[in-house]
Formats: structure tokens, C-alpha cells, sequence
């Protein structure tokens, strides 16, 4: 790679068990084009989210955007981003074959299809397929100044990692629509209040806000986690009926394993679980 477009880095997390767990946080590092996702951003994402899968240290991955670079002599400040759609230099001339193999094998998807819980720590501008990053995320913590859009229209195109599916089941289809067809943003207490954001916080608090709600999570039973993920997620396949009886099925099957009757035991004496993670 040319550049080191996703910094990585795994925090530990204190008192986790099994011991030696890590909240991996991975910065997308493009500040001077607002953190825009490239061919080699998608690249990055896919092997972190292979090394995120196969390693079991990693309890909690977090995605953020790098800060606006320094602002040189006579130059503008530019804006927070976590980032601000796909690189759109990229796009000029292509035909549907040049792009269709690289868009059936995205980042998004590998994102989405992580079994490690995700969380999106979105400051500043989250724009087309950065939105689509931030949706393809479990929880989505945000800053005040967070604005979220697909707009995509205006360049004759439509979301292509996600976002209208991904938008209509988490904000309905009202609301899909009208973000497609516009391409408007949306402020971070209008995303709170229509439950595209979980939490809005100052952006000097941002970072705290989600560390604190990732490291809540790195602490319980790691497998127990993935199954509980696993469990939501069925909602958004099967119809109700289905999903009652999936859920069921995994929460029967969690009677077999050991974190089950340490997690029994220790509220039972009201102590602290010391998970083993099966």
C-alpha cells in the first residue's frame, strides 16, 4: 500500500476474562480527503476484519475516523470526518464490469458479517459509504457535529454498500426513502431521535463515550456475546414467528456451557464472573 490508510490499535482491557482481552480500535486514516474509503480502505478493512475473526483476544472492534490534519500557513481548517463516502476519483469512467467484483467483495459486508460485536464512534461527517461503514456497524456512537447523508443521487447513483437496506430496517421506509431520493444530511439529534445513533455526545467526549460502552462489553462472556449477536441479527432474516424459535434454540443451548452456570454462580453469591468463554 501506498499509504497507511487504516491505523490499528488493540487497547486491553482491564479485568476481562478470559484474561488478555482487547478492544481493537481502527482509525481510517485519510484526514487531508476527510477519511473518503478508497480501493485500498476496503483492502485494509477485510484483512482486520480476517485477523478480528481468527484472533480471540480481540472482544470489541471500534471504527473511527483520523482528526483534520494541521491547517498549514493561509490554508482552511477542514472539517471532522469519520468519512466522507467512497473516493469518487475512482469512479470516473468505470463501466458495471469494472466495478461489479470489487463491490460483490467490500468492506462493508465484512464489517457486517463479523461475529465480534462493532461500534462506529462517528465524529463529523459520515457521508455515503461512510454512512454505509457506520450502518454496516452494530452500535453507532456519535458527536454533536455528526452528519450523516447517501447522496448519492447527486451523482447518479444510489447507495451500492448497503445503505438502503440497512436504512429502511433501522429507520423504516419512509425515512429510507426520503434520504435516497434527496441525498440531505441528517444532524446528529435528528440520527438520535430516529434511531440511527445510539448515543450523542460532545465531540470532546465522543472517544470516552465509546470507549466506556465497548469496554462494558469486552467484560462479559465472550461467546455468549456472539451468540447474543448472532440472536438480534436473526431478526433482520426471519420472519417473527421464526426468530422467536431461533432465539429460543440458542438461548436452550447456552445451558451446556460453562459461562452459563459461572455467570448462575456468581450471582447467586454475588460475585464477579470470571468467564472462560465457552
Amino acid at each position: 500500500m501506498t499509504e497507511n490508510v487504516l491505523l490499528v490499535e488493540d487497547i486491553p482491557v482491564d479485568d476481562s476474562s478470559p484474561s488478555g482481552g482487547v478492544i481493537s480500535i481502527w482509525t481510517l486514516n485519510r484526514p487531508s480527503k476527510l477519511n473518503a474509503l478508497n480501493q485500498e480502505s476496503h483492502a485494509a478493512i477485510k484483512e482486520q476484519c480476517a485477523r478480528a475473526e481468527a484472533e480471540d483476544s480481540i472482544r470489541v472492534v471500534m471504527i473511527r475516523g483520523a482528526a483534520p490534519p494541521p491547517v498549514e500557513d493561509g490554508g482552511r481548517a477542514k472539517p471532522a470526518a469519520f468519512a466522507a463516502g467512497a473516493d469518487i476519483s475512482e469512479f470516473a469512467g468505470k463501466s458495471s464490469d469494472d466495478v461489479r467484483d470489487f463491490f460483490a467483495n467490500n468492506a462493508w459486508e465484512a464489517v457486517w458479517n463479523l461475529s465480534k460485536p462493532t461500534i462506529a464512534m462517528v465524529d463529523g461527517f459520515a457521508l455515503g459509504g461512510g454512512t454505509e461503514l457506520a450502518l454496516a456497524c452494530d452500535i453507532r456512537v456519535a458527536s454533536s457535529r455528526a452528519k450523516f447523508g447517501q447522496p448519492e443521487i447527486n451523482l447518479g447513483l444510489i447507495p451500492g454498500g448497503g445503505g438502503t437496506q440497512r436504512l429502511c430496517r433501522l429507520l423504516g421506509y419512509g425515512k429510507a426513502m426520503e434520504m435516497t431520493l434527496t441525498g440531505e444530511m441528517v444532524g446528529a439529534e435528528d440520527a438520535l431521535r430516529l434511531g440511527l445513533v445510539n448515543k450523542v455526545v460532545e465531540p470532546k467526549d465522543l472517544e470516552d463515550a465509546a470507549m466506556q460502552m465497548a469496554e462494558v462489553i469486552a467484560r462479559k462472556s465472550p461467546y455468549t456475546v456472539k451468540v447474543a449477536k448472532r440472536a438480534v441479527r436473526a431478526s433482520l432474516d426471519l420472519p417473527f414467528t421464526e426468530g422467536v424459535l431461533a432465539e429460543r434454540s440458542e438461548f436452550v443451548a447456552l445451558f451446556d456451557t460453562e459461562d452459563k452456570e459461572i455467570g448462575v454462580q456468581a450471582f447467586l453469591e454475588r460475585g464477579e464472573a470470571e468467564w472462560v468463554g465457552r
